[in-house]
């Protein structure tokens, strides 16, 4: 029976794992198409495992208010079954793995709540594309609800243990609460790695200094740390420091009194103040001007503003934390950075990888901003084809996340301009996408890994599909490598121009 396995499972460990364990082994027993363990997060749902459905699921917010499904699950005292006509959309239409070429409806699904300590935690659901599938299933999985708390009991006290083991020194009530709400999207080793290490150092007061290239996200590691220090009940005061004007600076930064110069009608507080007992985020310091430097460098060393036409000087309690895509050692050299504010700034920098290096974290974070246009756009469902889910694995991400944000965006309005209906299961093809394949990734020759990610790719595929899909990678490969000539391209291919271009046409790469 599946209780006495979920039992053994329950004995056996409560590491990361167990989730994804227990989603597949209640799929494999049910014989259904795809199982979600979700997890409650103020007003939405977040996957923690999934069995059965496309890997970017792992990075949607199943916002409450937008699915009604699950809101009617969470709702429910013991679950429900929704009848194969049901009108209330399902979330995981045009999810399920075992379609990835035919987007088809969800056709038989089922839920259950679940609590943990008396409160809720969130939701098993249960989805088959086969209508009736789940007749007499709810009662028996109902019987397996109360292993199944204990499972996430067991597993959220080793997580507090954990967070408590880490944090030994520096004993802080909110460091229980892991992965709160605007958690940092990824799996991938470095992502890991960089919360673990954001959780110890926000235990300090030390500055931060957050280093990467543009659109890496480094004002939301910014707010994740501070969520997770002690100043978390504080304000976090955010400040463009490319945006601000030089003969405006001092006034922004430190306040001014009325009369203090022309315009100033009243007295204001200036970002410090604001931030008084907070966090002050120092986006993109590196374009600070050097005379604000100066001031700025004044106030860090003993921690006293002055309002601007003020004599009096008042003390605040500020944790810095600064980011910048600039190399300050080098503006150091150069003359445009002061050293002395660099070694005040960056007592504790964290370096953040670009998105090609963590092309884990790629399949999630789409998933994520699938969603956020789903529900902006009020669409159905809003899903990536597999060639699209393969060409965002290959491409390079000069932008990163950011950029990875506007493709999907823009592809999702492209496909409602050229038909897509609102009721539709809407797919983004790579085509869609947009892609400039002078940014293709030059690597695409194959390698094993590379050989890994096209076979993952298409696996699922049709036979004419996965060939297609294979023939457009390597014809965009050759023609990057050739700078965009046709000509060279079909002579690398020893194909006549002309049939090059028909190909490419067939490919719908022209």
């Amino acid at each position: 029976m599946i209780i006495n396995d979920l039992i053994r499972l329950m004995n056996e460990e409560c590491t990361t794992s167990c989730y994804e364990k227990i989603t597949q082994l209640i799929r494999q027993h049910f014989n259904c198409g795809a199982v979600v363990l979700l997890r409650l997060r103020g007003d939405f749902l977040k996957p923690e495992a999934t069995s059965g459905l496309v890997a970017e699921t792992l990075g949607r917010r199943f916002v409450l208010a937008q699915h009604p499904r699950l809101t009617a699950i969470m709702t429910s005292s013991d679950g429900l079954r929704f009848p194969a006509d049901s009108p209330l959309p399902d979330p995981y239409d045009g999810l399920l793995e075992s379609q990835p070429g035919n987007p088809l409806p969800v056709h038989d699904c089922i839920g259950i709540p679940l609590y943990c300590d008396g409160e809720a935690w969130g939701a098993l659901t249960l989805d088959s594309l086969t209508p009736g599938a789940f007749t007499q299933t709810l009662s028996e999985l109902q019987t397996c609800r109360p292993v199944l708390e204990t499972i996430i009991r067991l597993h959220t006290l080793e997580d507090k243990i954990a967070v408590l083991q880490r944090n030994r020194l520096a004993e802080h009530p909110a460091m229980a609460n892991a992965d709160a709400a605007g958690d940092i999207i990824g799996h991938s080793d470095a992502i890991k790695a960089i919360r673990h290490e954001l959780d110890v150092v926000a235990m300090s007061d030390l500055p931060v200094l957050l280093l990467g290239e543009t659109g890496v996200g480094k004002e939301l590691f910014a707010a994740y740390l501070h969520r997770k220090s002690d100043r978390a009940n504080r304000p976090m005061v955010y400040i463009n420091c490319a945006a601000l004007p030089e003969n405006l600076a001092e006034s922004e930064l430190f306040g001014h009194v009325k009369g203090a110069f022309s315009g100033a009608g009243s007295d204001r507080a200036g970002r410090f103040e604001s931030a008084d007992k907070g966090t002050l985020f120092l986006d993109e310091v590196g374009e600070l001007p050097l005379p604000v430097q100066a001031k700025l460098l004044r106030v860090l060393q003993n921690g006293e503003i002055q309002r601007l036409g003020s004599d009096k000087l008042k003390q605040v309690n500020v944790r810095i934390v600064a980011a910048t895509n600039r190399d300050l050692r080098k503006q150091i050299k150069d003359g445009a950075f002061r050293a002395d504010l660099y070694h005040r700034l960056s007592v504790y920098p964290v370096p953040i990888p670009p998105l090609r290096e963590r092309e884990k974290d790629i399949p999630l974070l789409a998933g994520y901003f699938l969603e956020q246009n789903r529900a902006r756009l009020g669409l159905r469902s809003l899903r990536l084809s597999p060639d699209a889910s393969a060409a965002l694995l290959q491409y390079n991400w000069p932008g990163n996340v950011r950029e990875l944000e506007h493709v999907i965006s823009r592809a999702a309005i492209k496909a409602l301009s050229r038909g897509a209906q609102k009721h539709d299961i809407v797919t983004l093809d790579s085509r869609l996408l947009d892609l400039d394949i002078a940014e293709v990734d030059s690597a695409l020759i194959m390698s094993d890994d590379k050989a890994e990610t096209i076979i993952s790719a298409t696996q699922g595929m049709p036979m004419k599909e996965a060939v297609q899909y294979f023939q457009r990678v390597v014809i965009m490969r050759e023609l990057q490598r050739h700078k965009g000539s046709w000509s060279k391209t079909a002579r690398a291919f020893s194909l006549d121009p002309s049939n090059l271009h028909k190909l490419a046409q067939k490919l719908d790469i022209k």
